[in-house]
């Protein structure tokens, strides 16, 4: 069965947390991970800088071959990295365990991954490369996918849970009668964390819904 785990790793254990040296109030999330012949070339977003050459921010690092920026909406920044082949590290040890990454968010503190495997082997396999390669994560989270009604599309146990308290206290209502403060007090998560977890919850909903029901009608 389908496993998610959750972790954190320390900032400087990804080679884009070199950023948070230099702008330590932004924000980066993970856009996309595409697998290209043996590298892993993320896009990824950076979020509240105020730099004029934002590549410039990134100091060097061994695991980094060339970050670049693709696009910018305002001060949100689209970048691309591409990976030394050599370096091992967190995107390294997913790939060799056949792990994809759901999402990746990072900040001055931690970096914070939500990761599906194929079955809790896989996982294992993940976390024993980890040890091997003697890479710190903290892990916050596992549990199996749950199907929604049978449909084949997946929402974790976390964010199932996140999205039907936010609905039963009102977060959903126009006036909201619960704020997000609220919900995420209540399930015992950060605000951020509530918010990314409501959104991908959303973007999978949306998906089994919405968009399968366009393309079979196609």
């Amino acid at each position: 069965m389908a496993t998610v785990m959750e972790f954190t790793s320390p900032p400087v254990e990804f080679p884009l947390g070199s950023i948070f040296d230099n702008l330590p109030g932004v924000t980066v999330e993970l856009e996309r991970l595409i697998p290209h012949e043996t590298l892993i070339i993320p896009y990824f977003w950076v979020r509240g800088a105020e730099a004029d050459n934002i590549e410039s921010a990134f100091d060097p690092h061994p695991g980094v071959k060339k970050i670049r920026l693709v696009d910018n909406i305002g001060e949100d920044y689209l970048m691309r990295a591409e990976w030394e082949q050599e370096y091992f590290g967190i995107l390294s040890a997913l790939a060799q365990a056949n792990v994809v990454v759901l999402s990746g968010v990072g900040s001055k503190d931690e970096w914070r991954f939500e990761v599906r495997g194929e079955s809790r082997e896989a996982i294992a396999g993940f976390r024993s490369d980890c040890q091997d390669a003697e890479i710190p994560i903290t892990i916050t989270a596992i549990h199996a996918m749950l199907p929604i009604q049978g449909e084949g599309y997946e929402l974790t146990k976390a964010q199932r849970e996140a999205l039907v308290l936010a609905y039963k206290r009102g977060y959903f209502d126009s006036p909201r009668r619960a704020s997000l403060e609220d919900i995420a007090d209540e399930i015992g998560i950060t605000q951020q964390s509530l918010s990314s977890r409501l959104r991908r919850g959303h973007r999978r909903l949306i998906g089994a819904t919405l968009i399968s029901s366009l393309e079979s009608s196609n």
